[in-house]
């Protein structure tokens, strides 16, 4: 008795809330009746499965093509009081509901409300600033041979999706960008890059120490301070975060002394005209070579100007222009600047460990 009574309070619930069981159920229920009737009937001509699905739905939302219809008086009464006017409402509802649903996907995806755990791979960029975020967005957008990651902008602010025209950007509101679920909910620990560039500082240095964590060994974070203090800080506590930090105050004096330095830096640091900085990993499997052979190789075969090495992708150990017998081994990874990316398998390693300097 308790299992009847459980499954009625189911069943009332699913049709008093039309549900999508509820209305598949009801559309398979009608559709086996008017076929059972129609049958009784003797309209078998309606009845191969094919030419009845066809005339079921032309007839049921009438639409009323006419090429099938029956053609005895008890089955023109059938369609006339029972197919027709219970398949109205069911069909009714059903786009109700369709239309229920579609716009319950587009709520989400403009409040920031959708489930992105089936991203992988993607670029996480967490806080937002009016002018910044978009220039970020767009920079990220200007590489020519990026990977195509979808980038998942998250946020705390009540606001709507602001790229929603973009269809490479998604948009996420956090309850907060530590909170377990929520980081869950965005694939965090599937990211591939992630930028923290937050409200304030402490925001920034507790979401990057969060996120430092969880994410995957080959993901980088880059994490942006307006003061030196926090930046220092985050290095003692973390090895697989790039923190920086304003560089104003350099800027103008290198400006003042050399002129033209800030335009130099922007030229370098844009990828949206001219010739780019840009970085590569070393795979594993190469083997050794010198910074001369590669400069050269580089300058001849891809038009690049190989400018340092590093020990790690976060810049660790960093060696600017050192000599040309300074050994770079595998997984270091390389600073050039170019017209576009060169990505590594784009390189004959081979070739560059046996490279003769002319």
């Amino acid at each position: 008795m308790l299992v009847v009574n459980k499954f009625t309070r189911f069943l009332w619930k699913q049709f008093s809330q039309i549900t999508w069981p509820a209305l598949v159920t009801l559309l398979v229920l009608h559709s086996t009746l008017s076929w059972v009737l129609l049958r009784w009937a003797g309209e078998l001509a309606l009845l191969d499965f094919h030419e009845y699905l066809y005339y079921y739905v032309v007839t049921t939302s009438t639409v009323g093509y006419g090429d099938l219809s029956p053609t005895s008086e008890a089955g023109k009464y059938i369609v006339a009081l029972i197919q027709i006017p219970l398949g109205l409402a069911i069909f009714g509802a059903l786009l109700g509901k369709m239309g229920q649903s579609v716009g319950k996907v587009l709520r989400q995806v403009m409040t920031g409300e959708k489930d992105f755990r089936y991203l992988d791979t993607h670029i996480l960029i967490f806080g937002w600033h009016e002018r910044r975020t978009g220039k970020i967005i767009e920079h990220i957008l200007g590489d020519d041979k990026r990977q195509q990651r979808k980038i998942l902008l998250c946020v705390t602010q009540e606001m709507e999706h602001p790229f929603y025209e973009n269809g490479m950007v998604e948009f996420a509101r956090l309850r907060s960008f530590t909170d377990n679920e929520e980081l869950e909910r965005i694939a965090a620990k599937k990211a591939d890059r992630v930028i923290v560039d937050c409200e304030n500082d402490d925001m920034t240095f507790t979401t990057a120490l969060k996120l430092s964590k969880i994410i995957a060994d080959d993901c980088h974070i880059s994490a942006y301070f307006d003061e030196d203090e926090k930046v220092e800080m985050l290095k003692n506590y973390t090895t697989n975060v790039e923190a920086n930090s304003s560089r104003t105050a350099e800027m103008l004096v290198r400006s003042m002394q050399d002129p033209g330095s800030s335009k130099l830096l922007e030229e370098m640091m844009s990828t949206l005209r001219g010739v780019t900085q840009f970085s590569t990993e070393i795979p594993k499997g190469a083997p050794s070579s010198q910074f001369g052979q590669l400069f050269y190789y580089l300058k001849q075969n891809h038009d690049a100007i190989l400018l340092a090495v590093a020990k790690d992708r976060i810049g660790m150990e960093m060696k600017l222009n050192p000599g040309n017998d300074y050994v770079i081994k595998p997984g270091c990874v390389i600073h050039y600047i170019s017209k576009q990316r060169i990505i590594a398998n784009e390189v004959n390693w081979q070739a560059v460990s046996k490279y003769v300097i002319k």
